[in-house]
């Protein structure tokens, strides 16, 4: 058998999962695998009582994962909201692998994302030869999420159309799902709940109305703190997809994965590390996801084309990708920050002199 580029959530952490459902003896709300308690465990990561180490799939406030996981446990559904880059989408997975042990039931939302895409659609072949009927009617994502009693997810609501987003609000109200063409409804069972992700810079995006608003509790994962907290998520991340695309080598440079960082922190905040000098900022996000991105193509260069560490003329090339989106406008920022703040930094001389090669090339 081949082996997958990528397990969904619930099968890549099955072991932890497992030993967390074990140690778990705290109130399950109906239909979910894991208490409240034990799924912002699994969130958040450590070490249990039986000494099993849960690695963390979130670095941030605790607090906001437990508001989180606190939503799914009631009637309202909850919104992911944040730039793009912060986990959204990441959060969402593990919270519906550990609540239902199942993420797959997914929507991906687009600007073609149809009304049937969320509520059912139909098999026209049978629908023309027998009319409407229950073996003609196509299940949508969520029908299927209120039918087992498990969770729905809706990536990117926002870039919805309107309309469309509107279908949600007899489901997330009534709880039903009613169904015309068959004089019947599907009644939500217990445990169904819908995490729906939006990013909160995009543009042209579909506003929610405030019908729909109103039936989701916002909370918004914001970019990480510190430097050393993104530089951690940076190098966890890395190393976890260095695995799952078995790269050869290593993501050991902490060094230049605090560079990285530290470029995209400053270029994102418009000012310097030490606030002495303003910076104009390009017109990406500059996401940690992204930050991830360039970690990776840098090492999966250094392990095929060098010698397997990775070197300031490895990352050149994705940090060039990473912040030029505009050829024009980005360009000249990223020029300005290599003249005025890597150029003066003693220790990035090399990455100064590979960033400057890679753009004059």
């Amino acid at each position: 058998m081949t082996s997958l580029l990528r397990q969904h959530a619930e099968q890549q952490y099955a072991e932890e999962l497992a030993e967390l459902a074990k140690v778990d003896k705290r109130q399950r709300p109906p239909n979910w695998k894991l208490s409240p308690w034990m799924v912002a465990a699994y969130i958040m990561g450590g070490k249990l009582e039986n000494g099993f180490e849960v690695t963390p799939k979130y670095i941030g406030s605790r607090r906001t994962i437990e508001v989180a996981v606190a939503t799914l446990a009631t009637d309202r559904a909850l919104l992911l909201l944040g730039v793009p880059g912060t986990a959204k989408t990441w959060v969402s997975e593990h919270l519906a692998a550990a609540i239902s042990g199942d993420s797959t039931l997914l929507i991906q939302g687009t600007a073609g994302t149809s009304e049937e895409s969320i509520r059912y659609g139909w098999n026209y072949a049978r629908l023309l030869s027998e009319g409407p009927s229950e073996k003609a009617l196509v299940s949508s994502p969520v029908m299927l999420a209120m039918q087992l009693g498990k969770l729905a997810r809706v990536e990117e609501l926002t870039r919805i159309p309107a309309d469309v987003q509107d279908s949600l609000i007899t489901i997330l109200s009534e709880k039903t799902l009613p169904i015309p063409e068959l004089n019947s409804e599907v009644q939500a069972a217990k445990g169904f709940n819908i995490i729906a992700t939006a990013n909160n810079r995009d543009k042209g995006v579909n506003e929610l109305s405030s019908a729909l608003r109103r039936r989701f509790n916002t909370v918004v994962l914001p970019l990480p703190a510190t430097l050393e907290e993104e530089v951690d998520i940076v190098q966890r991340r890395g190393e976890s997809l260095g695995r799952a695309l078995e790269l050869p080598g290593e993501i050991s440079a902490l060094e230049e994965i605090r560079r990285i960082v530290t470029i995209f922190r400053e270029l994102r905040s418009g000012m310097t590390a030490d606030g002495k000098t303003r910076l104009k900022s390009p017109s990406g996000t500059l996401s940690t996801a992204e930050a991830i991105s360039v970690v990776n193509s840098g090492v999966a260069l250094a392990a095929h084309f060098g010698d397997g560490s990775l070197r300031a003329n490895d990352v050149a090339a994705g940090l060039i990708g990473a912040v030029i989106k505009d050829p024009i406008q980005d360009k000249i920022v990223w020029q300005e920050y290599l003249e005025t703040v890597a150029k003066e930094r003693k220790d990035w001389k090399d990455l100064y002199r590979s960033c400057k090669e890679m753009l004059d090339s």
